[in-house]
């Protein structure tokens, strides 16, 4: 099979490194004589696993103890539903960042059951734009703020983190692992493992102790953050092999160097990409500078009647799942972890020698 470069923004390409282990433990699982598939979350084997992908997952993101580490079911979208119905604690009011498409669902879904403040909105600058903190309206009386890091259609990443007197709580799905962060700044934060954790299937959720346990009355009982916490995310039966692929690619991020390694390259390849980008007068890329972000880079063509030619010879040349949102349009690559330098590299190649044939 020839080298492609998968740029797609999730379910997104895995680390070639954990793809042949995968493959090599499709058929049987250690000394479990069957498949990870095939065998019970309630037994010895799949027990050690996934006490060791919590470790793992600790260890990279030097998680505190005072925080519960959950393996979950339903997608970041399902926590749209699960913070408000477990941080409201009674109030009536919660703050909302409004930078892009997922927020915005966030905000729909909050709406549901609680009044909400929309503190910043992006959408008149059509997601290319955050406002400075020091312009943000935040209700004091909510239970917490919520925002997403980074925008995985529109390319929008905070370069801070929101400083306030109530539980921060953050939508990493898109760039979780890809650097270090500081947990103890936020109540709660869920990722989508689809992009930079491993397949769909698995959301992770850290939540720090306190906030567990005073939920709103009467809903579904797997809403319960007490409920997940209470029985090691097995409730009910969990994603077993989406679990298992995650402690396989934490366990790739540790070889790497660890966040602090991942940040140097990931840093590098989206500095490499964007350079490609603003050095031309036939690509562009709308976002305010400042907040572009590592893992998600759209692209315009100057000549949008290009756009399908652009992504059949890229295809061509081994560079797939290139197009943009509708939402945006052009183009769109998403370069999380398991994307090598290599493939920036050729894809930065593809682009200039497409832009000497139609510029």
């Amino acid at each position: 099979m020839s080298q492609v470069y998968n740029f797609s923004a999730g379910p997104a390409m895995l680390p070639a490194q954990v793809l042949k282990r995968m493959q090599g433990e499709l058929l049987e699982y250690g000394n479990a004589k069957a498949s990870v598939m095939e065998i019970s979350h309630r037994g010895a084997d799949f027990m050690a696993m996934a006490q060791k992908s919590e470790q793992d997952l600790r260890d990279l993101m030097n998680i505190p103890d005072n925080y519960k580490v959950l393996f979950l079911q339903g997608g970041a979208s399902a926590q749209f539903s699960m913070v408000p119905v477990n941080l409201l604690h009674g109030k009536a009011k919660a703050n909302y960042a409004h930078t892009g498409h997922w927020s915005k669902k966030a905000i729909a879904e909050a709406q549901r059951y609680c009044d909400v403040n929309i503190c910043t909105d992006s959408l008149g600058n059509k997601y290319t734009n955050i406002d400075d903190f020091s312009k943000w309206h935040i209700d004091e009386k909510g239970a917490y703020l919520h925002y997403t890091p980074n925008e995985t259609i529109a390319g929008l990443e905070f370069d801070y983190v929101p400083e306030v007197g109530m539980p921060l709580v953050a939508d990493m799905s898109s760039t979780i692992l890809s650097r270090e962060i500081d947990v103890s700044k936020y109540g709660i934060i869920y990722a989508g493992a689809q992009k930079n954790i491993g397949i769909s299937g698995l959301t992770v959720v850290i939540i720090r102790e306190d906030l567990i346990g005073n939920v709103v009355a009467n809903q579904p009982i797997l809403f319960n953050y007490a409920t997940q916490a209470n029985n090691d995310s097995m409730y009910n039966t969990p994603s077993t092999y989406s679990w298992y692929v995650a402690g396989r690619v934490f366990e790739w991020l540790k070889e790497q160097g660890g966040l602090g390694a991942m940040a140097k390259i990931n840093e590098n390849k989206a500095k490499t990409l964007y350079a490609a980008i603003d050095g031309s007068d036939f690509y562009s890329n709308p976002v305010v500078e400042k907040y572009r972000s590592w893992m998600n880079v759209p692209f315009l063509l100057a000549n949008e009647d290009l756009n399908g030619l652009f992504l059949e010879k890229a295809a061509d040349n081994g560079l797939i799942t290139l197009k943009g949102h509708r939402s945006v349009g052009g183009m769109r690559a998403s370069i999380y972890n398991a994307m090598p330098q290599e493939g920036i590299n050729q894809l930065v190649s593809f682009m200039q020698d497409f832009e000497k044939e139609n510029g």
